[in-house]
């Protein structure tokens, strides 16, 4: 969870927003959730002061239709929104950091043995820094589902995962956004291990505003770091 740095606050987190481990449903979470009361540690320089942290023009990856000699196959979308504390205030030179499955569903990764393509013109990660504002902006596919082994005939419902860096080593933030109106996210045993009151905070908005015609989708994404409004952290990892 953010801790207190440049810009931020202190407003006491929203407990009732965090996933309530372990999840039965979602089976792992029975070997992964500590069986001790959580220590609460109070945030120290080492937590709260951290290097500047700059991305060179060439370093930021917003863009992950170009990264290759040819465009990726699916959906080209738009995803983009602003990094923001809990009053509202933007944090600007955060990094954001995405990675996804392509559009058939499989990861560019060695760990990913489910029998769908690989596109070879699609890494499916990215990094921004927030502007001064606090805006980020990426371009990439929609993601596909894929099957997981948690249960019979289990499907993740499409996701992009996001990881937000502030100026500590102790501002870390680590979330997924979900697509509006997939119907596989009701069904999902992650997303259903968050209350339900805090799901709709990881739900991306469809943004005709941004969209540009004939060429992109886009969706509205905002990330608020602390506070009552502040997505739920990613919890299968």
């Amino acid at each position: 969870m953010m801790t207190k740095g440049t810009g931020l606050t202190l407003a006491d987190e929203d407990a009732t927003a965090e996933p309530q481990l372990p999840h039965l449903e979602y089976r792992s979470t029975q070997y992964r959730t500590p069986h001790q009361p959580l220590i609460r540690i109070p945030a120290g320089p080492t937590e709260t002061c951290g290097p500047a942290l700059s991305l060179s023009g060439a370093a930021q990856t917003y863009d992950l239709t170009a990264q290759h000699s040819a465009a990726p196959i699916g959906q080209r979308i738009i995803v983009a929104g602003r990094v923001l504390d809990d009053r509202g205030r933007a944090i600007p030179n955060a990094l954001v950091e995405i990675w996804q499955a392509n559009a058939a569903g499989r990861y560019a990764h060695q760990g990913d043995s489910w029998d769908a393509p690989l596109d070879p013109n699609f890494t499916g990660a990215g990094l921004v820094q927030t502007d001064r504002d606090g805006n980020y902006r990426f371009i990439t596919v929609m993601p596909g589902a894929y099957p997981w082994g948690n249960h019979d005939n289990a499907w993740r419902p499409a996701h992009i995962h996001f990881a937000v860096l502030g100026p500590a080593i102790g501002t870390r933030l680590i979330t997924q956004m979900y697509f509006p109106g997939d119907p596989l996210v009701d069904l999902d045993p992650i997303v259903n291990a968050i209350p339900l009151t805090s799901r709709q905070r990881m739900v991306a908005r469809l943004d005709l505003a941004t969209t540009e015609p004939a060429w992109a989708l886009a969706y509205q994404f905002d990330i608020i770091l602390r506070g009552q409004e502040q997505p739920p952290m990613e919890h299968n990892h």
